[in-house]
């Protein structure tokens, strides 16, 4: 029998995947809605296919590929995220995930993304292979990449006119934390101050 892990915090994702995923014929599907949960219930329940969030309130989704490969072996990792932005994309591919779909994409992308995983194959949309494809045929390197999937969240909000409180709260995270990004951010990216990072996220299409 067939297990499917889904790491995420929205319940709404939990629904969608636990019927897409008895639909392919998974006989149980668990559910884990932070980093330290997932990593748990991964390593006792030993899961076919693990469908990881990149946002976990807890820990970047992409620093749990790693130990979920080490913990797990036998397990493919199918990341399932709001993110589709190439740098991340490819991060993911390089710290251990069998595939990528965006939660953007239509529920027909992540059944072919399961099946192909599920087949011994990669997935990638093929919009995206594409993408990622020439992207290292350029061979240039992407600021973006630099940064973690908290950082990029909050560069993309205050792009999107956000205050840091309002981020905290749309991330349900400490003001500390999202200041902290931001700081981190502008380290990585080179920019000077806020004003900067906003004018950054709009002019590179974050928001």
């Amino acid at each position: 029998m067939t297990t499917a892990l889904v790491i995420d915090d929205h319940p709404v994702t939990h629904i969608g995947c636990e019927q897409l995923l008895h639909d392919a014929g998974f006989a149980t599907v668990l559910g884990a809605r932070t980093a330290a949960e997932g990593q748990g219930m991964a390593e006792k329940h030993r899961p076919d296919l693990i469908i990881l969030d990149l946002g976990l309130p807890d820990a970047s989704g992409l620093t749990l590929i790693e130990p979920l490969r080490r913990g797990v072996s036998d397990a493919r990792i199918l990341v399932f995220s709001m993110n589709d932005q190439l740098p991340f994309v490819q991060n993911c591919l390089k710290a251990g995930a069998h595939g990528f779909v965006s939660k953007n994409d239509p529920p027909a992308s992540l059944r072919a993304a399961v099946t192909a995983l599920m087949a011994g194959r990669p997935y990638l949309p093929p919009e995206l292979a594409t993408a990622l494809a020439l992207r290292n045929a350029g061979g240039a390197a992407d600021p973006l990449s630099t940064l973690t999937e908290r950082e990029y969240q909050v560069v993309r909000l205050l792009g999107e006119g956000r205050d840091l409180q309002g981020i905290a709260d749309a991330l349900r995270v400490s003001y500390k934390t999202v200041a902290n990004a931001s700081s981190s951010a502008k380290r990585k990216l080179d920019l000077r101050n806020t004003a900067d990072l906003i004018r950054y996220a709009i002019s590179e299409g974050l928001c």
